[in-house]
C-alpha cells in the first residue's frame, strides 16, 4: 500500500491550486491529485466561453463577499487573506497576465483558456505533483492519525491528509463518503441557470440582448439589474442568472414554476413611459409606432411589445388608441412571464450546497469534525454570482488549505 503526504480528490481549479500550494518548498513530499474524469481542469477549459473568467476585479474583501448567495460570512475573512489580488499575481509570477473588462471580469490576456490550464498543469509538474486520471474514489477510512483511501481498481493508499475539492455535489459518491466520516452534507441545487419561458413571441426573439433590465420574481423579493438576453428556450444574461443564484433555493423549492416581471428599461416606470408616448404622438404623428423604437429599447422588442398592446399593423402615432397607449407603456414597465422550468448555463455547472460551512474552518479549511480532512471550492455550501467569483472562491480556500497542509510539514 504506497503512502502519500497529501492525497487531492478532483483535478479542478480548487485541488490543482492546493496540491501545487502544499508541494511547493516540499519537495520531499508527495502530493497526489486523482481525477475521476479522463480530462483534469475540465471546467477550467470552458469557462467565459473557452476564455476563462478567473477572478474578478473586486479588491476589497467586503465587498467582494457579498457577491456570494452563500458562504459570504465564511468568505469574507478568507478574502483578506488571500483575494483576487493575490489571484493575479500568482498567475502573473507565473507569466500569464490577466486584463479587467467593463464589467470587471478578468481573463487571461491571450482570452485562451488554454492558458490557464497549461499555467495550472506545469505549476503542479513543477512542484512535483502527481497527477492521476480515470481514477475515483470509492472509501474513505480515518485510520489512526492519517486516511485511508481506496481508489478505482481495488487500489488503496494511505495518506496523511486528504484535500477534497471535487466541485458540486450533484452526482457521485462524494456525499455519501463524507458523511459516513461524519459531514453534514446540504442539498445541492442549481445555482446559475436560464429561465423557460415558452411563449411563442419571446422565442422568436431568440440572440437579442437588452442591455439594462430590472428582473424580479412576483412574490418574492428577488430583484436584479442588468443585461437580458432572449434564447431559443426563454431568458438568459447576467440579470437572470444572479436572480437564478440568489433564488436558488427558493425557485426550487417551487419546482421552477413561477413568474417573472421584466422592465426592459431599469428604472423607468409606468407613468414616465405614458409622458413618452404622449410625446411621440405630438411629435412624431405619421410615423408608426412599430417603427419607432424609444428609450434604448432594441428594435425587435419594441416591435413584439407595440403588436402585443394593440398597437401594431401599421397604426400611426396619432392612430394609437388611448387602451393601446396604456398596454403598452405597462408592458415596457413591467412584462409578466410565466416560468416553466430552467436549463443549466452552458456547461457552466454551478450548484449550491455541499458541505455544511459550519464544521469546516476557514482559517485552515480542515474540518472541525475529523482532523486531516481539508475542503477547497465548490464542494462548499459556497456558490458565487456569475463573473469570475466562483472561481476565486476555488482559488481562495484551495490556497488557505494549501497553507495549513504546508504547515503541518515545516
Amino acid at each position: 500500500m504506497e503512502r502519500v503526504d497529501l492525497l487531492v480528490i478532483g483535478g479542478g481549479a480548487a485541488g490543482f491550486f492546493g496540491a501545487i500550494g502544499a508541494a511547493e518548498g516540499h519537495p520531499g513530499r508527495k502530493v497526489w491529485i486523482v481525477e475521476k474524469g479522463s480530462q483534469a481542469l475540465a471546467k477550467v477549459r470552458i469557462s467565459g466561453g473557452g476564455r476563462c473568467n478567473v477572478t474578478h476585479a473586486c479588491f476589497e474583501p467586503r465587498a467582494l463577499s457579498t457577491r456570494y448567495p452563500r458562504g459570504a460570512r465564511a468568505l469574507l475573512s478568507a478574502f483578506s487573506r488571500f483575494q483576487p489580488r493575490d489571484t493575479v499575481e500568482w498567475f502573473e509570477r507565473r507569466g500569464v497576465v490577466l486584463k479587467v473588462e467593463p464589467d470587471g471580469r478578468m481573463f487571461p490576456v491571450t482570452d485562451r483558456s488554454e492558458t490557464i490550464v497549461e499555467c495550472l498543469w506545469r505549476g503542479a509538474e513543477e512542484a512535483g505533483v502527481r497527477i492521476r486520471l480515470r481514477c475515483g474514489v470509492e472509501g474513505l477510512e480515518r485510520v489512526g492519525s492519517g486516511w485511508r483511501v481506496a481508489l478505482t481498481g481495488g487500489e488503496r493508499v494511505e495518506a496523511g491528509a486528504v484535500l477534497v475539492a471535487t466541485g458540486g455535489s450533484r452526482s457521485g459518491n462524494m456525499p455519501g463518503l463524507l458523511e459516513a466520516v461524519g459531514h453534514r452534507m446540504e442539498k445541492a441545487v442549481p445555482s446559475l441557470f436560464t429561465f423557460h419561458v415558452e411563449e411563442e413571441w419571446v422565442r422568436g426573439l431568440a440572440g437579442l440582448a437588452v442591455p439594462s433590465a430590472q428582473v424580479w420574481v412576483s412574490g418574492t423579493g428577488l430583484k436584479e439589474r442588468g443585461p437580458v438576453l432572449f434564447t431559443h428556450w426563454g431568458l438568459s444574461g447576467p440579470a437572470i442568472l444572479r436572480l437564478s443564484a440568489w433564488g436558488a433555493r427558493e425557485l426550487e423549492e417551487r419546482g421552477y414554476v413561477f413568474e417573472v416581471g421584466v422592465q426592459w428599461v431599469a428604472g423607468r416606470g409606468r407613468e414616465e413611459w405614458g409622458a413618452e408616448l404622449q410625446r411621440m404622438r405630438r411629435e412624431s404623428p405619421g410615423k408608426a409606432v412599430e417603427n419607432t423604437p424609444m428609450g434604448g429599447v432594441p428594435a425587435r422588442l419594441w416591435a413584439a411589445l407595440v403588436e402585443r398592446s394593440g398597437g401594431g399593423n401599421g397604426v400611426r402615432w396619432n392612430q394609437l388608441t388611448r387602451e393601446a397607449a396604456t398596454a403598452l407603456a405597462g408592458l415596457l414597465a413591467s412584462t409578466l412571464l410565466p416560468v416553466r422550468g430552467k436549463s443549466l448555463h452552458k456547461d457552466e455547472f454551478v450548484t449550491c450546497g455541499g458541505v455544511s460551512l459550519r464544521e469546516v474552518d476557514f482559517r485552515t479549511m480542515e474540518s472541525r469534525v475529523v482532523p486531516g480532512l481539508y475542503f477547497a471550492g465548490e464542494v462548499l455550501d459556497v456558490d458565487g454570482i456569475t463573473g469570475g467569483f466562483n472561481f476565486q472562491a476555488a482559488w481562495t480556500t484551495g490556497w488557505l488549505a494549501a497553507r495549513a497542509v504546508s504547515a503541518s510539514w515545516d
